[in-house]
């Protein structure tokens, strides 16, 4: 591969050369056992991080809030709506929350989504710091940095922020970190540890970005350099864990060592690449959300355009280590994604994806527009 060594694309300064695959020793906590309350405990990731913290010897008791009751044994369970200040009563005699209860789905109504994700978690912060909650850790994503051609590789934690906030998920994610840095300002004494992982994938995950290799080709911008850095749903779970025990704080990325480039990516997955100009894909994407074909706002596909990949250092300093390389990660995700086809995250059904139909005017759009654009080459060169 060509990416550089791994104590390098980590952003270590120690010179450390720890395989990736050597995977988290137990986190070094000396402090007394924890009663910790996770939201949204019955969600994919939720679920995960709560089995780890009933497995975990730091940890005395286990709270899971969701509006449903999930699968995992160990844990006591109180149903109820994040957004509700009742919760607040629930949280009693805890000392940690992880709020993991959000609104992902790329087919929810986008007012009610950002309506959900920002009300639930301010109503937890301000839950968490009646009940005497001494830690909030919250989880958005390494997408809040933005997707941009000057962007450093990797990116540090301290970055600053420069996504945009278009109507999409990105837009919550933003308002979710505003949330948490007035947090210890407006609640003394409350601290707030925010996770931003690169593309999770795993069981149960779906996202537009991994939707992205269910397409027949991928977008590439001529002269643009995408970089792919993976984030195993079970290696986030682990992650949240460190954050749980106080051994990372403030803002911490997350992801495998290092990074792809596009050409590794497309000779890994066996996926051609179909080139379009930035301005023509962007345009494009706009006109298919408009009408309502793809469930991804134009700023989206930035995401498959521009580098964003993060150091995760101040994990690496506290010990954690991914289990999995990217590769690993990638070939996991093209397993799960077989036989499904989408395009600039809208899943096609089986008629439209055979028949190109329907939706499949989604597909028809962006190649056409690459056909096009190649036609009014050759009439140049004539």
């Amino acid at each position: 591969m060509s990416s550089p060594p791994s104590d390098v694309r980590s952003g270590l300064t120690g010179g450390e050369d720890v395989p990736a695959t050597a995977g988290s020793p137990p986190p070094a906590y000396g402090g007394k056992p924890l009663t910790v309350a996770v939201t949204g405990a019955a969600g994919v990731l939720g679920e995960r991080v709560a089995a780890r913290l009933v497995a975990s010897p730091s940890v005395r008791k286990v709270l899971a809030l969701d509006d449903r009751r999930g699968e995992v044994p160990g844990v006591l369970w109180r149903v109820l709506d994040v957004r509700d200040p009742a919760v607040a009563e629930r949280l009693a005699g805890v000392d940690v929350v992880v709020h993991l209860a959000m609104d992902l789905g790329m087919e929810s109504d986008p007012r009610a989504r950002s309506a959900y994700n920002v009300r639930g978690a301010q109503t937890v912060i301000t839950a968490a710091a009646a009940a005497g909650v001494s830690r909030v850790v919250l989880c958005t994503s390494a997408m809040v940095y933005g997707a941009l051609p000057d962007n450093e590789v990797p990116l540090a934690e301290s970055a600053e922020l420069r996504a945009t906030e278009e109507a999409s998920l990105v837009g919550d994610l933003l308002e979710i970190e505003r949330l948490a840095r007035r947090a210890p300002r407006a609640h003394p004494g409350l601290q707030v540890t925010v996770l931003r992982p690169a593309v999770v994938v795993g069981p149960g995950i779906d996202t537009v970005l991994t939707r992205h290799f269910e397409a027949p080709r991928l977008l590439v911008v001529p002269g643009s350099r995408p970089c792919w850095q993976f984030c195993h749903v079970d290696d986030l779970a682990a992650a949240l864990e460190y954050a749980v025990l106080g051994l990372v704080e403030g803002e911490v990325t997350v992801g495998c060592d290092g990074w792809l480039e596009q050409e590794e990516v497309e000779a890994l997955s066996g996926i051609r690449r179909m080139e379009l100009p930035a301005a023509l894909a962007l345009g494009t994407a706009a006109r298919l959300h408009r009408l309502g074909l793809t469930p991804a706002p134009a700023g989206d596909l930035a995401y498959t355009m521009y580098p964003w990949v993060v150091s995760g250092s101040r994990l690496y300093e506290a010990g954690w280590r991914p289990t999995l390389s990217n590769e690993e990660v990638l070939a996991e995700l093209l397993e799960q994604v077989a036989g499904k086809h989408a395009v600039a995250g809208r899943r096609l059904g089986g008629k439209e994806a055979t028949a190109g139909l329907g939706a499949a005017g989604a597909t028809v759009a962006l190649v056409g527009t690459a056909a096009l654009v190649r036609q009014m080459r050759k009439r140049r060169r004539i």
